[in-house]
């Protein structure tokens, strides 16, 4: 049966259970609801929005097991509905739909599943059900079909074409160029790998595996010391390898913009997951680029005919795919440390050149074991395992779809394509690997993301080499009017396919049960060489294939064109209007502030941030690269960076490739890399609007230039993606988007304390100029070309690549020498940008510059050009001499000034801008795109306050940040309280271990099954995270768990009742407590945490006040103001009694929006109970333990560890004193 409850905001949740509900379990649904009534009525009349009947959300499976949690055992399915009270309400109709009234039989499905069809005509199905394949690959199957006497099956043609796909298969870049008549010698493919041939140094594994790995370090791996139970953490010194890896999710962001995005940065984890035999992803990065959003009506943006978007408009792109990145990295607990914004138009004699199909690209970095690093051969009778959700009627034939035209197949086929994400299953499967690939002996032969072609793709891939035999009747099934074919071939995500030996799976699965990440065993490996998919239930197979016939396919792609020479306008401009230039410029997307992008994304998580966009006092995303640390123990990390040049790749492709690695290249030099530039590896990601007149030439030169000047830099690209439909198609008109190379350079950074950021800094040495480029100044291709209108004639390149090697050894020594201390590369925007960029972050830093040694006396060109260059800051007279002394072209052009001016000089001309003016213009460019996400007027309220809350800090007298030997003598057990969701636990532990505990991890399972209670622990740290995604309410359904289980609910009160104990709740820990009233248990009404004011996610780096206080951990940290990590959505203290009656020991640094980030009562942003000994914060303490954790810290101090570490060492010291 189906009851009905209704909440505070009139949402209804349906709950399906197997009997009628008892006045017990009504009670505990209606505090899970949120204090909501059950309806008495069997059915309503009102116009609702919810799920489809046939597809069982994410948010229910987490709901439900919540219930089950709660002892509410009957529970079958919950789903929410929200009032329509508009026929335009913006709902994604593959996940929802409305309804006019909600009945007793909204869950029934009276569809069957479609048999098994054998197809006659290949050609007709092909069109029929979007394919996308070739009239070779007909020929082909029809073949197949003839040499094994039957007709092919649905699913073993729609297999086929998965896993055949341009996608999938790379056809065109293994493909033959004819150009102009003559036939290249090597194809796109073997000019990337020459790279790697020519320069392996650092290679480890490339081309052949999920991702690429060069070599990494040794490091010091804290872990529990085994996972299929609760544990303590242990260190041990590993050897590493570094993982690099962009993919990009341009069609299904196109349709779809939120879970496009979404499930482009859940898939590009999961390739980072299944890299060897399992490996960690440490953090992320993206790039969106568009068609101009239009937000405020440009000059440039009105001379382009906006389109009739097929899906959604540019500006809802922009934010709803930047919304569906951050969300899932938000949630799955990866950060996003790097990334880039691009929007672009351009009418070429009517032909219009946009990114109208959207690009979105999603990368990132991590490492693995070194014994892990290349997967092991299949045997004979390993068992073929999935881990992960239900398969549902979505992400159908995705790999097909994306290999063609936007808008070439109907709407339904397309929005049938695009997967939903559910990050918080995803997290479960990533725990339960990194669990696997952490103990002493790895279980795992062999590992394969679910991506394109779902499972039909991964499982074949897995048994390539041998042979599968799968049992169709074990794949989980969500939906049950899926047919085989779709059951096979749907791209549900967050699912893995692993090979377990035999004899590990009972280890295996006891993990995953730990973990609560499903498991089945599907299958097994064979040794026949034949792909075979069985049901037991209809003794039918729905594929009976040898591998050779999905694999074997069609002839080697041929393309011919021909060279193509286009002459775009030359650009006009007046020295005089160079005030409004800055101007304008600052209004581009790709030019002005991205804090609309850096303040909703989760940049600490992990506790493992070096750097980040953001950097200076007012915290504004200006940073070179990101660079997270590989362990908590070394100084070793690894650094990312993006780079990208479209525009002058449309004027010259060779050109636009160069200056693409060399934007890559000029961001990362300012992390301390292990053997300069040798150590750099890039990931290349191809864009480009191929089988077009032109289009296959220009790509075949943009290829063959990037190989070649990464073969004479001594670099190598083991890993890329190409995306080569890049055509959206309307009623009457075809635009291409422009040819795109996005490079992603990664690299092992040796020292994560020794980074250069932008800003500079007074009383220190000269600021000097370098031109990377060897090439005159030019004007084409550049964000200047945009705003005039006009794309320009020439476009600067690189001309000396031994001189670009040169420079950047130069620089990395002199950094490694401590000899420079600010820095910052010439991108969008040209020099002009990068002066103002190294003031911004400061108030009251300005700089006097002369460019008259330059030898250049057009000012425009000097100001505004992108040649490659860098400009950096020496520290003293000394390092000056050195780099004057090195044989590279530095020129020395200003000074830093304490003033908000920025004055230039070159030859004749002299400019002065006023910097805060210039400052509001580059910023109000985000605040446009900001008040689109967040609520309450609040994006004004950030541009008001954004530079009056420069962070500031008073440090506790006497403090020394050295790593002192804190973990002498006794230690007693702390122990890290986790849920499924959970994603903070790792930085929490190595806080307390380093403090002098021994840390001890605890699952909830663990609790709930009795196999802990707690009683030998002493301090119990709550992490923060998103438990079961935050359904119902962030911590709700954890709390649900302690407050109707026996054995949790006597856990957590008698630790409460001891008087020994200490604890902290920090983020979701936070919410949690508060969510049991443990804090103030006798108060009669109980604070909450609720939605930040801005009903959004906030990330920030900001500071606390800390109160003459009580606290055990905090009392000898009071009077003093500590920078600390934010990153939340529901950090709101609600309390509904005067200040009085609450311990707040610590405040936000400033009052106001957006310093304090989620508009709590009283400013709180930390509680205790009254004795002291327990703990509530929102803000991160324990991402914020080290000095490279912060991403501002008190200039001139040498410490290793921060302040904080001071909170852990109390605590120790407190226990020891009083047990």
């Amino acid at each position: 049966m189906i009851s009905f409850f209704e909440s505070k905001d009139q949402s209804i949740f349906a709950v399906q259970s197997k009997k009628s509900l008892s006045e017990n379990e009504i009670k505990k649904l209606e505090w899970l609801f949120g204090d909501a009534t059950l309806l008495t009525n069997s059915e309503l009349n009102k116009d609702l929005i919810g799920p489809r009947a046939a597809m069982v959300s994410p948010w229910s499976t987490n709901a439900v097991e919540i219930c089950q949690n709660m002892g509410l055992q009957s529970i079958l399915r919950i789903e929410k509905y929200k009032p329509a009270n508009d026929d335009s309400i913006d709902f994604d109709p593959m996940l929802n739909e409305k309804f006019k009234s909600l009945k007793q039989d909204i869950f029934s499905v009276n569809a069957t599943p479609d048999k098994i069809k054998y197809i006659q005509n290949i050609e007709k199905y092909n069109q029929d059900e979007g394919l996308a394949l070739s009239r070779d690959e007909i020929v082909y199957l029809n073949d197949v079909s003839k040499k094994i006497n039957r007709e092919l099956t649905d699913s073993e043609i729609f297999g086929f074409s998965q896993v055949n796909s341009e996608h999938c298969r790379h056809k065109i870049f293994n493909g033959k160029f004819v150009i102009d008549g003559n036939e290249k010698d090597e194809s796109l493919f073997s000019l990337i790998k020459k790279t790697s041939k020519v320069n392996p140094e650092n290679i480890v594994s490339a081309y052949k595996d999920n991702v690429a790995f060069i070599k990494g370090p040794k490091i010091i791996q804290f872990a529990p010391s085994k996972s299929d139970e609760a544990n303590f953490y242990i260190s041990k010194e590993i050897d590493t390898v570094i993982s690099l890896k962009a993919e990009t999710h341009n069609f299904p962001t196109t349709v779809e913009p939120f879970n496009g995005a979404a499930t482009g940065s859940g898939g590009e984890i999961r390739d980072r997951l299944a890299g060897g035999r399992g490996s960690i992803p440490l953090a992320g990065t993206a790039v969106y680029m568009t068609p101009y959003s239009r937000i405020n009506e440009k000059e440039w943006e009105k001379n382009i005919c906006e389109r009739k978007w097929l899906y959604q408009s540019p500006v809802e792109i922009l934010i709803k795919a930047s919304n569906g990145a951050s969300d899932f990295g938000n949630k799955f607990g990866q950060p996003l440390i790097s990334g880039s914004v691009f929007t672009f138009e351009n009418d070429d004699n009517g032909e219009i050149q946009s990114y109208d199909k959207v690009i979105m690209l999603a990368g990132g970095i991590g490492f693995a074991n070194k014994n892990h690093s290349i997967k092991n051969k299949p045997k004979k009778d390993d068992l073929i395992v999935i881990m992960g959700g239900d398969n549902y009627r979505i992400g159908m034939g995705g790999a097909a779809v994306s290999s063609a035209d936007t808008g070439e197949f109907s709407t339904g086929i397309e929005l049938n394509a695009i997967q939903r994400s559910n990050p918080e299953m995803q997290k479960r499967v990533a725990n339960a690997i990194r669990g696997t690939v952490e103990n002493d002996e790895n279980c795992i032969v062999s590992i394969h993301d679910h991506g394109a072609g779902g499972h039909l793709n991964c499982l074949t891939e897995l048994v390539e080499e041998t042979g599968g035999f799968i049992e169709l009747d074990n794949l989980p099934i969500g939906d049950p009017t899926l047919s085989n074919k779709e059951i096979i071939g749907n791209e549900s995500q967050e699912r893995m396919g692993l090979i377990i030996k035999r004899e590990n799976i009972h280890e295996f699965i006891q993990i995953c049960e730990r973990e609560r990440a499903p498991v089945y065993i599907v299958g097994k490996v064979t040794d026949d060489g034949r792909f075979t998919i069985y049901s037991e239930k209809t003794n039918l197979k729905c594929v009976d294939l040898d591998l050779g016939h999905f694999f074997g396919s069609s002839p080697q792609t041929i393309l011919k064109d021909k060279s193509v020479s286009k002459k775009y306008n030359q650009i006009k401009y007046s020295t005089k209007l160079v005030h409004r230039y800055v101007e304008q410029l600052f209004s581009l997307e790709s030019v002005g502030c991205k804090d609309w992008l850096t303040n909703k994304v989760d940049r600490c998580v992990g506790g493992k941030v070096a750097k980040q966009q953001c950097v200076g006092e007012l915290q504004l995303p200006l940073n070179n690269c990101g660079v997270m640390a590989l362990d908590f123990s070394t100084r070793h990390g690894v650094a990312t960076s993006i780079g990208h040049s479209s525009i002058s790749a449309l004027i010259d492709p060779e050109s636009g490739s160069k200056n693409s690695i060399a934007e890559a290249l000029t961001n990362i030099i300012w992390a301390p890399i292990e053997n300069n530039l040798k150590g750099v590896s890039l990931s290349a990601n191809w864009m480009w609007p191929c089988r077009n007149y032109g289009e296959d030439a220009r790509l075949y030169k943009a290829v063959d230039s990037l190989s070649k000047f990464a073969i004479e830099l001594g670099i190598n690209i083991p890993t890329g993606k190409d995306s080569l439909s890049m055509n959206q198609k309307y009623e009457d008109i075809e635009v291409k988007s422009p040819g795109t190379v996005i490079i992603s350079a990664t690299a092992h950074c040796s020292d994560i304390y020794n980074i250069i950021e932008p800003p500079l800094k007074a009383n220190k040495g000269s600021v000097f100029y370098i031109n990377l480029s060897s090439d005159d100044y030019k004007l084409g291709g550049s964000a200047f070309s945009q705003i005039i209108g006009n794309i320009g004639v020439d476009t600067p390149t690189i001309n000396d690549s031994k001189y670009f090697l040169n420079v950047f050894d130069t620089i990395q020594k002199m950094i490694k020498k401590k000899l420079i201390i600010s820095g910052h590369d010439i991108g969008s925007g040209g020099l002009i940008t990068t002066l103002m960029e190294m003031c911004f972050s400061t108030n009251n830093i300005g700089a006097k510059i002369d460019l008259t040694s330059l030898n250049e006396k057009d000012s425009v060109k000097l100001l505004f050009s992108e040649n490659s260059g860098i400009v950096i800051q020496c520290k003293d007279k000394k390092s000056e001499k050195e780099i004057m002394d090195s044989g590279i072209r530095a020129y020395r052009i200003g000074e830093v000034t304490n003033s908000n001016n920025l004055v230039i000089k070159n030859h004749d001309n002299d400019f002065l801008f006023d910097l805060d003016k210039f400052r509001d213009y580059w910023f109000s460019t985000s605040t446009l795109l900001d008040k689109k996400q967040t609520s309450n007027n609040l994006a004004d309220v950030r541009f008001k306050n954004y530079k009056k809350q420069p962070l500031k800090y008073k440090f506790p007298k006497n403090f020394e940040g050295n790593l002192i030997k804190l973990t002498s003598g006794k230690k007693p057990i702390a122990a890290i309280l986790r849920e499924k969701g959970s994603n903070s636990e790792r930085e929490l532990a190595n806080a307390l271990h380093i403090a002098g505990f021994d840390v001890k991890d605890i699952h909830m399972t663990d609790l709930l099954s009795g196999k802990e209670n707690l009683k030998d622990v002493k301090f119990l740290g709550a992490v923060g995270g998103f438990s079961n995604s935050d359904v119902l309410g962030s911590a709700k359904g954890w709390a649900g768990s302690f407050k109707y289980n026996e054995s949790a609910q006597k856990a957590i009160k008698n630790f409460f009742t001891r008087d020994d104990t200490l604890s902290i709740g920090i983020c979701n820990g936070c919410q949690l407590f508060m969510e049991l009233d443990l804090i103030y248990p006798k108060h009669e009404e109980h604070g909450k945490m609720t939605f930040n004011d801005s009903k959004k996610h906030e990330s920030n780096f900001t500071s606390v006040k800390i109160n003459t206080n009580n606290s055990v951990m905090l009392n000898s940290l009071e009077q003093s103001t500590l920078g600390v990590w934010i990153s939340h959505g529901e950090g709101k203290f609600k309390l509904p009694y005067s200040k009085k009656n609450y311990n707040i020991v610590a405040e936000y640094g400033y009052s106001e929006y957006p310093s304090n980030p989620n508009g709590s009562d009283y400013n709180t942003a930390m509680l205790c109970s009254n004795d002291g000994r327990h703990l509530v914060t929102m803000p991160h303490i324990e991402r914020s333990i080290f000095k490279w954790n912060w991403a501002y810290y008190q200039n001139g101090r040498e410490d290793k560890l921060s302040p904080w570490i001071l909170a852990f060492v109390n605590a120790k010291n407190w226990i020891l004193e009083n047990s």
